[in-house]
């Protein structure tokens, strides 16, 4: 079996530009279509009116990404994004700030817009999402406290996307994550991971990375393990498998829960 990357080798060979270009960039993004798709679907469902809402969102391990925050900029007055990578806080910052060579994710933008019915208004709801992130703070998913030094107030929603799968050596460790995040939830506060199962590796430009193959049931047990209410629990098989040498998941799933109000 394949040793487990450490944080060491992220640090080291985890490139935002390569991620962005491996997965994202326009045309040829290897998650471009199912995964972008599905990931965006179910956001827009979680964060339209009667849904999900409040005033402080944490995005726990955000990478160089913003697309999975576009919805829930519309129903929360701050939201704190997090990485451990150094060079993956400063991809967001430069995209925050609308530095030249930030990363491009207009493409995505619009796709939410016209999920909400209003492609034409992309350019603001960037605007609207730079407003609402007001941090943006290292974290390491595999500490009891993510955070520390540093103590966040309690959260309404956190929200994961692709954060749990590459870090986490084992299924243990995906549970103690999950406990962690639970602490920094208020009670009846919300919960949404989504991510990739049944994957062993995936590659960021020409550097691999190991993945911890989850199952629908492994990750159903982790969430009540970690004492969480799911309500709801999506799975879907992978639709296309032309690009899985670069990565092999054979799911995508989606996962809703809810931190008891009594604790």
């Amino acid at each position: 079996m394949e040793t487990h990357s450490t944080s060491e080798k992220y640090i080291k060979d985890f490139s935002a530009q390569d991620y962005f270009d491996t997965y994202y960039s326009p045309n040829k993004g290897a998650l471009l279509g199912q995964w972008v798709n599905f990931a965006l679907t179910n956001l827009h469902k979680a964060f339209s009116p009667g849904g999900i809402k409040g005033e402080t969102l944490i995005d726990i391990a955000t990478g160089p990404a913003i697309y999975h925050l576009l919805s829930a900029c519309e129903v929360f007055e701050n939201i704190i994004t997090s990485d451990l990578l150094e060079q993956n806080r400063a991809e967001l910052q430069k995209w925050l700030k609308k530095e030249p060579g930030a990363l491009d994710w207009s493409d995505i933008v619009k796709r939410v817009c016209e999920l909400e019915g209003n492609r034409e208004n992309w350019e603001k709801k960037e605007e609207k999402l730079r407003r609402t992130v007001k941090q943006v703070l290292k974290c390491d998913v595999l500490k009891k406290k993510p955070f520390e030094p540093i103590t966040l107030p309690s959260a309404d929603c956190l929200i994961g996307c692709l954060c749990l799968e590459g870090p986490c050596p084992d299924v243990a460790a995906y549970c103690n994550a999950l406990k962690s995040f639970k602490d920094l939830i208020k009670p009846g506060g919300h919960i949404i991971i989504q991510g990739l199962l049944n994957a062993t590796f995936y590659f960021v430009g020409k550097s691999r990375f190991p993945a911890l193959a989850m199952t629908k049931e492994s990750v159903q047990k982790a969430f009540m393990e970690a004492g969480f209410e799911i309500k709801k629990q999506i799975v879907v098989p992978r639709e296309d498998r032309s690009k899985a040498n670069i990565g092999d998941y054979d799911s995508l799933y989606f996962v809703y829960a809810r931190k008891p109000s009594t604790a």
